[in-house]
């Protein structure tokens, strides 16, 4: 995966992003400290709406974001959210309500819904060839992947000397060094991106037809909700789980997102290889049926008392972070070879949009769920994320067609 780093411009973004990440890991620990604070056991209900604000807001503004890239240099899209998200998340300490984290949530989340595609549509024109951008895609899951491994160790020895309020600053910090970094860097707009005379409708609609129409991505959005089942339940009710169920600290809270994400990196690491030898599809709804498994299993896991029943709990969100990544990881390899140069724009923030939306719906319902029963709760995510996962694999033909769908 190193050759890709060689690129000086992907090099210095890949740094930008790994540091952002990590600001975001923290801030995500924080949030769910921060809820348990202000709501105590009904800490899954404000995190699971938190989160389905931050769905909300990219679901809402990702489809505009494909035309911000194509009218603004992108440069200046990625430094300004940047600087919008450090602003509000300096704001966060200084809550005292549960609506006030709301209001903050959804303009940091739309600055990010902002962001994210922007930074995913230059990959493929600042790396080229397809072995140098399918790397980049392993290490860009691989630097996602510190929001539940590296940060949330980082998190768990910060709090030993101070208190979670704090962590939002470090997170500031993350976003900042990442506007510093891109503003740096000369990322002009690729030459296949439509010209100006395209409406804006016409291209925020676009990336949608486009995934409707091709058969593999069509499957895609299957795979979006597969993905969203599973991944809701543990980061809605991790904190939950280390808290309630087995009465530990923060640090036990932040090294359960650490086996997330442990099993999620192990895999992004072995993804090129074995992409060499596997197809795409056995690939992805392998991943995805490793993830059904292991959420249906967390029910079970629960009811086990003691240090055990917590590090089998840990084991298995290792094993739903290996599937979330198998399952996800590769899309990006998927859009790039079925779309045109001029599209992918468009199709990015489609997709971005519209795998958020399924997160929109599962992350509620996590929450909801969650004041149910945890284990039950587990067991209904389980059982979508199975139903998904069965309609991919009726919607992604053994043998998709590699031609591009005109637009």
């Amino acid at each position: 995966m190193l050759t890709a780093l060689s690129v000086p411009t992907y090099r210095r973004l890949f740094a930008a992003q790994v540091i952002s990440l990590a600001g975001t890991g923290l801030a995500t620990v924080a949030l769910g400290l921060l809820a348990y604070d202000l709501a105590g056991s009904g800490a899954g209900l404000v995190l699971g709406t938190v989160f389905a604000i931050k769905m909300l807001a990219y679901v809402a503004v990702a489809p505009v974001a494909a035309a911000v890239v194509h009218t603004a240099p992108p440069r200046v899209v990625l430094v300004a959210a940047d600087v919008v998200r450090v602003a509000v998340v300096l704001g966060l300490p200084l809550v005292s309500a549960v609506w006030q984290v709301y209001v903050l949530v959804l303009v940091m989340q739309a600055a990010s819904a902002v962001h994210t595609p922007a930074y995913q549509a230059v990959l493929p024109r600042v790396l080229g060839d397809e072995r140098r951008y399918t790397q980049a895609l392993s290490l860009s899951r691989l630097s996602e992947d510190l929001e539940m491994v590296l940060s949330p160790l980082l998190a768990a020895a910060l709090l030993l000397v101070v208190p979670s309020s704090d962590l939002f600053v470090g997170t500031a910090i993350g976003f900042a060094v990442s506007a510093l970094l891109v503003s740096r860097l000369d990322l002009a707009r690729g030459d296949g991106v439509d010209d100006d005379s395209t409406t804006f409708a016409r291209r925020a609609r676009r990336g949608i037809a486009l995934m409707v129409r091709t058969p593999a991505l069509r499957a895609v959005l299957a795979l979006n909700m597969v993905v969203a089942a599973g991944g809701a339940y543990v980061l809605v009710q991790y904190v939950l789980i280390a808290r309630e169920v087995h009465a530990r600290g923060d640090g036990t809270a932040a090294l359960l997102m650490a086996a997330l994400g442990a099993g999620s990196i192990t895999v992004a690491a072995l993804l090129p290889r074995a992409l060499q030898a596997v197809p795409e599809r056995a690939l992805m709804l392998a991943g995805g049926g490793v993830l059904v498994v292991a959420t249906a299993a967390v029910a079970a896991a629960l009811r086990a008392p003691g240090t055990g029943g917590l590090v089998l709990v840990g084991v298995l969100f290792a094993l739903v972070g290996a599937g979330w990544a198998a399952a996800e990881t590769p899309v990006g390899r998927i859009i790039t070879r079925t779309t045109s140069e001029r599209d992918q724009p468009a199709v990015f923030a489609a997709q971005f949009s519209l795998s958020h939306a399924c997160w929109l719906i599962t992350y509620p319902l996590a929450g909801w769920l969650g004041a149910l029963g945890l284990g039950p709760a587990a067991l209904v995510l389980a059982g979508l994320s199975a139903a998904a996962l069965a309609a991919t694999a009726v919607l992604w033909p053994a043998r998709e067609r590699a031609t591009h769908v005109a637009g």
